[in-house]
């Protein structure tokens, strides 16, 4: 690939990639290419993700000036060619995009293409900057569009070789802000005060405050946006709104910067090691709910000095060190003459109102007389930017006049209707009411229904919960006037539609629901659902597949969470438990099993009638598989027995083997552990695992024998133990478990010599982490390559890994224990034999890479990088 390579950009500044096709016919391609690009984190530029209020051509142009690179994808079509142009926009784009950005070009195969688009083909074909490839399908074009950009980051990575500038660095793990599809309009003034409140290193905390709807989360997205070069070491967006309960904010805030509930450290030590001397931005969206967790924050002080804390909440904080900000509402008058209307057309209230108009309706020209009208609506509502965007919704099919006439009949009404709320909250509550009053008496059940979902759920779960609650209308008619209407938002992730909805609108349809006596019937038909899609994707965890589960089960993941949260506080204890148990492997890869055992603590605090022998099991299993690694005992080893001899007698054999198991490795973490009894257990569950067909289970009490035996110096037999783990894991196609014992396996071979051997399989097992995103496994895998490029003499390629993985230990905060630190061994032998000072600067260099790029220059075997 020619041209000078673009920088490799933190979450907050991310790599943006352009994505030029015809829309319509290649709609499907789109999402598929979208999908792919959000999955790699890196962010997709694309016509249909923002308003359009200007020509094409000037917001296309705009568009590719803050571009990285150029994706092309063709099909039959070659696009409308606008009066006035002699070339579609399609080949405008291309041509517009400047000389030295990296081209990929994808050519539907078998397409019967329109002569100018083969004639533009037949450019992009001499053009020596531009690499393409044939497809087939929109799946086929996602996986190679994913598979070129990692190659291109590798390229860029591997092309400099220079240390990268501190912070610029791509995290897969840390929580992205926010790509908000619409610009934000007249708050200026308080971007610059805010940014200039984050300049004084005295602050450490920063409470946006203000109602619903006054539009603090987008102006907290700007501000993180603004303020990003002032926090080398980026910025994390933690949203709150589905987080109820208080001890669930730390490992959430954890989960946001990638440290998983993992590792043999209490969570705020491994947050303190994690965010030690980092200097970055944490922002905490929608704290309103947690309101008792607020000294929470006072602690992280102490745990992270260099962190400054920036939330949002309806209410003010009142911790020590606080600075409060309240967010006004935007003006709707001109300051300097308050009364004058043909001033006020300039205020912002009304170019909120006229930008959203023209994106639901584009031809929509404001004359004099509808901006006076528009005046009137904007004042009418307060200058609240949601009830702003709501009534600017209806232009589609109202008129401002239209909508001042039904605003002044019912808004008055409906505000005195309210009275035990705030102004401003009466005002957005008011205007919510209206709004959906123009909707159809079936459109609103159904906004109200959905109102018991938290943000991001998908259409097969709105079509499965819409068969339970038994809705009569056209499901897909209803949410596109919903979504018309901004009272319901979609979006595009992996290539899925996925919904959400305001928290102020969320609210007002929970209120309906409980004052029409629905609230419980729909939370049980909003529970149904998801304990079908955790038990249905359940089985796909421990088999091939797993990729498609996970995926699955992450794209829904809050709603997930939920519906287990609320069974537990429903007292539905037994399905809650065996929602859990059967999403185990899912909770531990995404980083979840210490929020599941903080619920399954609430049901051993129930009273033994309440709650079945076997559920109860289940719980002391969740707990004890949390505690082995913070405070083990011989006690836990007691309770895991125990709970799996309950297992056995209720004839749940696969739990039975799981729980006994886990007593195994809670033996060995024990204080003066008894390895022969440890031992014992373990064979034991290897064998029954084996006898179910569990190869994933096999697989796991494998690696512990082998660990066991390494402990034991018996190497010979570690070797054979891994080996059988490996074959356990792709006997039944699970990639997790595979990629650990290939790790093991991979560290044996090492410690034997085969070089060769030990590479491929780091290789192996590096590729399944990053593809599962389990941030521990790229750290083993950096690790092992890094020890053998030791062993090879490659100084440069040894240190750049072993610092690489160093940081990603460091951020997660999520460590081997020190009888199995291997690597460091390897560097250290090299050391001596050769510069230590330039392998420790190499190490240096390491630690400011990002886990894709560190995990992209490790594959791509740290030479040259080919052209593309």
């Amino acid at each position: 690939m020619s041209g000078g390579a673009p920088g490799i950009r933190t979450p907050d500044q991310r790599l943006r990639v352009f994505v030029s096709s015809t829309l319509r016919e290649l709609e499907a391609e789109r999402r598929a290419v979208r999908g792919a690009i959000e999955r790699l984190r890196l962010a997709p530029v694309m016509f249909e993700l923002g308003a359009r209020p200007h020509p094409p051509r000037e917001l296309y142009r705009a568009y590719l000036e803050q571009s990285d690179v150029f994706v092309g994808i063709y099909g039959e079509r070659y696009g409308w060619i606008a009066p006035g142009s002699d070339v579609s926009g399609l080949e405008d784009e291309y041509r517009l995009a400047p000389p030295g950005m990296p081209r990929l070009i994808y050519l539907r195969e078998g397409a019967d293409r329109e002569p100018r688009l083969d004639e533009l083909i037949g450019r992009i074909e001499r053009d020596d900057a531009a690499s393409y490839r044939g497809y087939s399908t929109p799946t086929e074009l996602a996986e190679l569009v994913e598979a070129d950009l990692a190659t291109l980051l590798a390229e860029r990575f591997d092309a400099s070789r220079a240390p990268a500038p501190r912070g610029e660095r791509v995290d897969l793990l840390a929580a992205r802000i926010p790509s908000p599809y619409t610009r934000l309009v007249g708050r200026d003034r308080e971007v610059a005060e805010l940014v200039a409140l984050l300049d004084d290193r005295d602050t450490r905390l920063i409470t946006l405050a203000g109602p619903g709807g006054i539009g603090k989360s987008r102006l907290a997205i700007a501000v993180a946006e603004a303020a990003a070069p002032r926090f080398p070491d980026g910025t994390a967006f933690v949203a709150l709104e589905n987080v109820l309960e208080p001890s669930l904010l730390l490992p959430t805030i954890g989960y946001a910067i990638g440290v998983r509930d993992a590792g043999e450290l209490p969570l705020e030590e491994r947050l303190a090691i994690a965010l030690e001397g980092r200097r970055m931005l944490l922002v905490l969206d929608n704290f309103e709910q947690l309101g008792a967790a607020a000294p929470v924050l006072v602690r992280l002080f102490t745990i992270a000095p260099l962190v400054t804390l920036f939330v949002t909440s309806r209410a003010v904080l009142r911790v020590r060190g606080e600075r409060v900000f309240e967010v006004p509402p935007l003006p709707t008058h001109d300051p300097a003459a308050p009364e004058s209307t043909a001033r006020a057309r300039e205020a912002p209230a009304v170019e909120l109102f006229v930008e959203r108009a023209r994106a639901v309706k584009p031809d929509f020209e404001a004359s004099s007389a509808s901006l006076d009208t528009i005046v009137d609506i904007c004042r009418a509502l307060d200058g609240l930017p949601l009830a702003i965007e709501l009534a600017a919704a209806r232009m589609r099919v109202l008129t401002p006049a239209a909508i001042l006439q039904r605003l002044d009949r019912q808004l008055p009404l409906l505000v005195d209707a309210s009275r035990d709320l705030p102004p401003r909250q009466r005002t957005l509550r008011a205007t919510i009411d209206w709004s959906t009053g123009l909707l159809t008496e079936a459109e609103r059940r159904v906004l109200r229904d959905l109102a018991v979902f938290s943000p991001g759920f998908s259409l097969p779960s709105i079509e499965a919960f819409a068969e339970l609650r038994g809705w009569e209308v056209d499901i897909y008619a209803a949410l596109e006037t919903l979504v018309d209407s901004s009272l319901l938002e979609q979006s595009d992730v992996d290539g899925e539609a996925v919904f959400g909805m305001l928290a102020t609108v969320r609210e007002h349809g929970v209120e309906r629901l409980r004052l029409d006596g629905e609230e419980p019937s729909a939370r049980a038909a909003h529970a149904a659902v998801y304990v079908d899609l955790a038990r249905r994707e359940g089985r796909g965890l421990g088999v091939t597949g797993q990729r498609h589960a996970v995926s699955r089960l992450n794209l829904e993941r809050g709603n997930l969470r939920a519906a287990v949260r609320q069974l537990v506080a429903l007292g539905d204890a037994d399905t809650a438990a065996d929602v859990a148990w059967r999403l185990f492997l899912y909770w531990w890869i995404g980083g979840y099993l210490v929020e599941v055992a903080l619920w399954m603590e609430e049901v051993l605090a129930r009273p033994d009638d309440e709650v079945a022998r076997r559920t109860r099991a289940i719980a002391a299993f969740f707990v004890g598989w949390r505690d082995l690694w913070t405070a083990p005992s011989l006690e836990l080893v007691r309770v895991l027995a125990d709970a799996g001899r309950v297992l056995d007698e209720e004839g749940d054999e696969l739990g039975a083997t799981m729980v006994t198991a886990t007593a195994g490795l809670a033996e060995i973490t024990a204080p003066e552990p008894d390895l022969g009894r440890a031992a014992a257990r373990l064979e034991e569950g290897a064998r029954r695992f084996r006898e179910l067909r569990a190869g994933w289970g096999e697989s796991l009490a494998l690696v512990a024998l082998g660990r066991i035996a390494v402990l034991s110096g018996d190497l010979e037999g570690a070797t054979a133990r891994f080996r059988g783990a490996v074959e356990a894991a792709a006997s039944s196609g699970d990639r997790f478990t595979a990629s650990i014992a290939t790790h093991h396996l991979g560290r044996a071979r090492l410690f034997a010599g085969a070089l060769d051997e030990a590479e491929r399989l780091y290789r192996d097992a590096l590729e399944t982490s990053v593809a599962l995103r389990h941030d521990e496994g790229i750290a083993y895998g950096l690790e092992g390559l890094a020890a053998a490029a030791a062993e090879r003499d490659e100084l440069e390629r040894a240190g750049v890994l072993a610092g690489a993985a160093a940081a990603i230990r460091k951020r997660a905060a999520v460590f081997d224990a020190p009888a199995f630190v291997f690597h460091t061994r390897y560097l250290d032998a090299l050391a001596e034999r050769s510069d230590a000072a330039a392998l420790r600067a190499a190490e240096e260099r390491g630690r400011e890479y990002g886990a894709l790029e560190a995990a992209a220059f490790a594959l791509a075997g740290g030479g040259a990088a080919p052209s593309v």
